[in-house]
């Protein structure tokens, strides 16, 4: 005996990517701003001037990766539990990535899912983490393991926010602009070798290029069965390297610069990268200062960390492998033996 509950829909998320300044908008339903104080006290002031809502609050966490955890979480779901929020209130992410996956995050559990907006501050957040619905946290085991797929109904992209980042939230922006270069654009990757970032213009370029390529892949594979973990190129290196500094040495791009010359060494001894090419990624990630290398202490014990990876099975470890530039690879059949020799020569 048996009954089915037919389930077979389908279900449109599309929203919209706006790249200017923010237009004046009112919410005519709850409102919480989900922010850090540094943030805050940079811009809170000029969005407030753009937004307003039936009701609006501010709700401040901790700045930085470290915080990134389920104590952060639990103080803004308890907010909105004594703000009474219900399942037609809004939230805004407004900050970096640590805001924007933890807030997205709030936003898929509070009352089984509420919407949310992103309004990224940092160039990293922009061109990648406010785009395509990917949220969470992490824990003690690594990075990004407690999350969910919910998509924003917008997000709302204003250079303007750029012109107080530090140089070194900068270079972590552009190293995941490199990424998706590598990964999926041979002409962006040119392009990028010749732009100057620091030109406003050609930076809102790079913007607008870095987010088409990642909403085509997030379009063909949202739920990241395939394609779209190729937008990971860089990171199962990269989130080992901030689980062993404890997310405290390196921000989330640089350790992400650093992954990709370990999967750039790995290409090349596949044969699949030449030396050649694996030298014009290291040189344009130096180019914004980015750290290219790093003193591997125990490389079987880096290489164990890999398992934590959520892309990893109890046996074997995923890797995303550039085929060239502008040509990717995913795959869990690297011999252990070729990935130590690799974690050897850093």
């Amino acid at each position: 005996m048996q009954v089915n509950i037919p389930l077979i829909q389908t279900i449109d998320n599309s929203y919209d990517i706006s790249i200017d300044a923010i237009s004046t908008t009112h919410f005519d339903r709850k409102v919480a701003i989900v922010t850090n104080p540094k943030v805050a006290g940079l811009h809170l002031g000029y969005l407030l001037s753009k937004i307003s809502a039936k009701e609006l609050y501010i709700i401040t966490v901790p700045d930085g990766e470290e915080y990134k955890n389920q104590d952060s979480v639990n103080l803004i779901l308890e907010s909105l539990f004594n703000h009474r929020f219900n399942r037609n209130s809004m939230l805004i992410a407004f900050g970096g990535g640590v805001i924007g996956d933890m807030t997205g995050y709030v936003a898929s559990v509070y009352q089984r899912g509420i919407d949310f907006v992103q309004i990224p501050t940092t160039l990293l957040s922009q061109v990648d983490a406010s785009v395509g619905g990917k949220t969470g946290m992490n824990n003690s085991y690594g990075k990004n393991l407690v999350g969910a797929f919910h998509q924003p109904k917008s997000v709302l992209i204003d250079p303007l926010f750029l012109s107080t980042l530090p140089p070194r939230e900068f270079g972590a922006g552009v190293a995941e602009i490199v990424k998706m270069a590598v990964t999926f654009n041979k002409e962006f990757f040119s392009f990028l070798e010749s732009a100057d970032l620091s030109d406003a213009k050609v930076l809102q370029e790079a913007i607008k290029r870095a987010v088409q390529t990642k909403a085509d892949v997030v379009a063909q594979d949202e739920k990241e069965h395939g394609l779209r973990a190729a937008l990971n190129y860089g990171h199962t290196f990269g989130h080992v390297i901030e689980n062993e500094t404890k997310y405290k040495k390196y921000l989330h791009g640089e350790a992400v610069a650093i992954g990709m010359v370990m999967a750039n060494e790995t290409a090349v001894k596949m044969n699949l990268m030449s030396k050649d090419e694996a030298l014009r990624v290291k040189n344009l990630l130096e180019k914004y200062n980015l750290p290219t290398s790093y003193k591997i202490e125990n490389p079987s014990s880096f290489y164990e960390t890999f398992f934590l990876d959520k892309k990893s099975s109890d046996s074997s470890v995923t890797f995303i492998i550039p085929v060239g530039i502008g040509g990717v690879k995913i795959t869990d059949e690297i011999d252990e033996k070729l990935i130590l020799s690799v974690l050897d020569g850093f």
